[in-house]
């Protein structure tokens, strides 16, 4: 089964594998990058004064633990540690882990640890070198159309019965709506449903309105739009998910109803009452914003609305970031970038849209993905029958884990942005 593997590394790599590390699926992780002396140094002077700073308990190697509060990080290989944060940053970071080589009894509390002073882990002087050490995002992932469908079938098409071990019945991927944290298993299900509900009541999706939904998933809001009595056409790249909602909605008795196309947003054609779009802005890439909202704005009727559920981060921090090559970007999510809300509000303007509603719910984000990680965690011996090794294990919890922990750390949020032509009430 392949996985969602990055673009090539740097030749200038050693040639020691990790235990356990098949080198022809993960070459990032089979080999730890080569350093120069002074490369490394540098990094292992950076990342000990940081750890030394922050609420964490640190082992390096065989040595006892410093620090009196925090998770516990244990570092089982320091030399190869620091010479991947060195070479490759938050890249190397992740990696390391990928590779067996630093530990936690708590990721999600090491990496919220992390997450709620980013800002500060690099000293200002590096910072301003951001340049000189920060990978670039690669040309190939581009959201072009073509790369738009390669990005999107790296990540959705690795096998719908991945996403069913660890997603609850609706198969929903995105966050839910709690009435109450702590929440049960049980609760995610009604939670998505209460999410999808309130986007459909925000686009005003009823008996017969044109809805266009822009990412399929595996159905669920257009199998709820088509039970209001709305006519939907829903738009994916992914032929994973596009098999398994059109199956679903045919079960349901919608087919119909309901039209499942296997195509890009840019390729749509008509007019609709409603557009609604889950978590899917955060794949169109900041250069393709303006294309992204001229599209929406261009299919949608006069007094239409379209209603967006958003990952977002601080807008200093998407500025600061933005051009950035990340450890989501190489093994998740290639070619997205997490907006800021001004930043959409600013990339919609010119299309004559205006946000007419917003709310956050961040910590419902965090509450979503415990009980996804939690439910994985449970099911690593079905992942691995599935086909996909312990390496991929270990770098699906760390995502899983990453994300729960950026919201935790209200490093990201997630918004309901409802918006509608200008003039329109």
């Amino acid at each position: 089964m392949k996985a969602a593997v990055s673009s090539p590394d740097s030749p200038s790599r050693t040639a020691t594998t990790p235990p356990g590390v098949d080198a022809s699926r993960w070459p990032g992780v089979a080999t730890v990058p080569h350093s120069s002396l002074l490369r490394t140094e540098v990094a292992s002077r950076v990342v000990r004064r940081a750890l030394g700073r922050l609420p964490l308990r640190v082992a390096l190697g065989g040595a006892p633990l410093t620090g009196d509060q925090g998770p516990v990080v244990r570092v089982r290989d320091p030399r190869a540690f620091f010479r991947r944060i060195g070479v490759d940053g938050l890249i190397g970071f992740g990696e390391s882990y990928m590779a067996g080589e630093w530990d936690t009894d708590d990721l999600v509390g090491v990496l919220t640890v992390l997450a709620s002073h980013v800002s500060s882990l690099v000293p200002r002087p590096l910072q301003q070198l951001r340049g000189l050490w920060a990978h670039r995002q690669p040309a190939a992932e581009r959201n072009s159309p073509q790369g738009a469908r390669t990005n999107v079938q790296r990540h959705y098409d690795l096998s719908n019965a991945l996403f069913a071990l660890f997603l609850d019945e609706t198969m929903t991927y995105s966050a839910g709506v709690f009435r109450s944290f702590p929440a049960p298993w049980s609760a995610l299900a009604e939670a998505q449903r209460r999410k999808i509900d309130r986007l459909l009541d925000a686009a005003r999706v009823g008996e017969g309105t044109r809805l266009l939904e822009i990412g399929t998933g595996w159905g669920e809001l257009a199998l709820r739009a088509a039970a209001r009595g709305a006519h939907v056409t829903t738009v994916t790249l992914s032929r994973e998910q596009r098999a398994h909602a059109v199956a679903r909605i045919a079960e349901a008795g919608h087919a119909g109803r309901v039209s499942v196309e296997l195509c890009d947003y840019r390729q749509v054609r008509g007019e609709f009452d409603a557009i609604v779009s889950v978590e899917m802005v955060e794949a169109v890439g900041e250069e393709y914003w303006p294309v992204y909202f001229d599209t929406l704005s261009g299919l949608l009727t006069p007094g239409g609305r379209i209603a967006l559920q958003a990952i977002t981060m601080p807008h200093d921090r998407m500025l600061a970031t933005r051009g950035t090559y990340t450890w989501i970007h190489k093994y998740i999510f290639p070619g997205g970038i997490i907006p800021s809300v001004e930043a959409l509000g600013d990339a919609a303007a010119p299309a004559g849209l205006r946000t007419v509603s917003d709310e956050a719910f961040g910590p419902h984000y965090a509450e979503t993905l415990r009980l996804w990680r939690e439910r994985f965690a449970e099911r690593h011996e079905d992942v691995q029958l599935l086909g996909f090794d312990a390496t991929f294990t270990r770098m699906w919890e760390f995502y899983l884990a990453y994300s729960e922990a950026g919201f935790r750390a209200r490093y990201l949020d997630v918004h309901h942005l409802v918006m509608a032509k200008a003039g329109a009430r």
